[in-house]
């Protein structure tokens, strides 16, 4: 009598097994399109994008890159403008005057002229001779943050880079997550099957067919999951590439090899050091505070400029002859103002001094986001080994398990519980090696590895 169970039992398996191999390609957990929603692009549409087109697709149409570099043009300028201050400043004046006749100015100067009836136009000049340095430490003082916005459009840059590749691999996860969700719906709807066919010839019971049937739902529920994961993971890399509206991409897997991350972690702080743009543009800041102090300092120096005028009178009062000129010096000494310069050099003391500890800030930062990149990376190239193992062990106890259930042997929860384990076990592969490739991409970002 068990050799006739058994004989039944196997006949079945085959049975089930040839009907499920017939199931087309285009729907293979054998459900309708309203159950299991299909991909909403077919990849023949799809644009074929490699991780280098994203990483030059997002420096080219993100708009932060765009903000970062205009903003460094914008310093430029702001050097120019300090500059200004070397060369002379030239105005031409036109003036006509009708006075009360025999009026003077009377009130609001020391002074007491007399307005003449006149129509004179002329030119005026004013040139800076020496304000004992602070010019110089101004045009320094800009010229130093203008390096120091290039440097932070670079960094700008990278973290852009950065986001790409993230964006990049996180699709590529969802997307090897969706078609392990979609391998579960075809192998837990194969066993449905089976067990449904069983339970007709009276080999099953009731219980076993309703197990069955909530493993292929939950299946089903994991695949909606992860295709809405997928086409928001596509939605992320379509913003960052410069997209208003999401984009399908068939995105290309890189062929590269996986190897370990380096053992030296203090030599990649001393790279992360010498090559962070951040460090070096904070530096530049530093640099820039200080001579801008020097610049708030030199307030209380004299201002010594040479002033010309010169222009023509062709009508006016008869004592006023026909044309004017005069050149002459002008010394500037401030002597009291309320405190206002020493109040404005002390000011830019102080925030020297916050600006450097700020680059000393920037640097314990760096150094300890280049260790914990390490570290990331070391685990997440771990776990690669670790889940390829699991995915072997669960494959094998689930093939036991199934083998156990179809020989009366097992039950059918241990059966649900094997394929629950290797559905996990494959999800947590499928992620382990882009979770690695995001990790390497951090740290080479943290030590500004090409």
């Amino acid at each position: 009598m068990r050799r006739k169970t058994f004989l039944i039992v196997l006949g079945v398996t085959f049975l089930t097994a040839g009907m499920a191999a017939q199931v087309p390609a285009a729907n293979p957990a054998g459900t309708d399109s309203s159950q299991v929603p299909a991909q909403p692009v077919p990849a023949s549409a799809a644009l074929r994008l490699t991780v280098q087109d994203a990483e030059a697709l997002a420096l080219r149409n993100n708009p932060q890159v765009s903000v970062y570099r205009l903003l460094a043009m914008a310093s430029q300028q702001i050097t120019r403008e300090a500059k200004s201050n070397y060369y002379p400043t030239v105005y031409g004046s036109v003036t006509a005057v009708e006075p009360q006749p025999g009026s003077r100015i009377a009130a609001g100067a020391l002074n007491n002229p007399i307005i003449y009836e006149r129509v004179a136009a002329g030119v005026t000049l004013a040139q800076l001779i020496t304000d004992f340095g602070r010019t110089n430490n101004l045009v320094a003082t800009a010229a130093l943050r203008a390096k120091a916005s290039n440097l932070n459009a670079q960094a700008t840059a990278a973290q852009i880079k950065l986001a790409a590749d993230q964006a990049f691999y996180n699709a590529l996860q969802a997307n090897a997550e969706l078609k392990v969700a979609d391998q579960t719906v075809s192998a837990r709807q194969l066993v449905s099957d089976q067990i449904t066919t069983l339970f007709n010839n009276k080999l099953k019971s009731q219980l076993d067919v309703s197990f069955a049937n909530a493993n292929v739902s939950q299946a089903k529920l994991l695949l909606l999951d992860a295709q809405n994961n997928y086409q928001a993971a596509l939605s992320v890399l379509s913003e960052i590439l410069g997209s208003s509206s999401q984009q399908q991409f068939d995105l290309v897997d890189p062929e590269t090899q996986l190897n370990p991350p380096s053992d030296a972690v203090a030599q990649l702080v001393d790279l992360a050091f010498s090559n962070r743009p951040e460090i070096a543009a904070q530096d530049y800041e530093y640099q820039a505070a200080q001579h801008f102090q020097k610049a708030e300092r030199d307030l209380l120096l004299p201002d010594i400029r040479v002033l010309g005028t010169v222009g023509s009178v062709p009508t006016g009062a008869p004592q006023l002859e026909s044309w004017y000129g005069a050149v002459g010096v002008n010394i500037n000494i401030p002597i009291f103002n309320g405190f206002l310069y020493p109040a404005r050099s002390r000011e830019a003391v102080f925030r020297a001094q916050a600006s450097r500890e700020q680059s000393r800030e920037l640097r314990d930062r760096i150094a300890n986001d280049v260790r914990t990149s390490w570290l990331n990376a070391n685990a997440a190239y771990s776990r690669i080994s670790v889940t390829q193992q699991f995915v072997d062990q669960t494959n094998l106890a689930a093939d036991l398990s199934q083998t156990r259930y179809t020989l009366g042997l097992g039950s059918i929860v241990e059966l649900s519980q094997a394929q629950l384990q290797q559905t996990e076990a494959q999800i947590q592969f499928a992620a382990a090696k882009y979770q690695y490739r995001i990790a390497e991409s951090v740290l080479r970002f943290q030590i500004a590895a090409p």
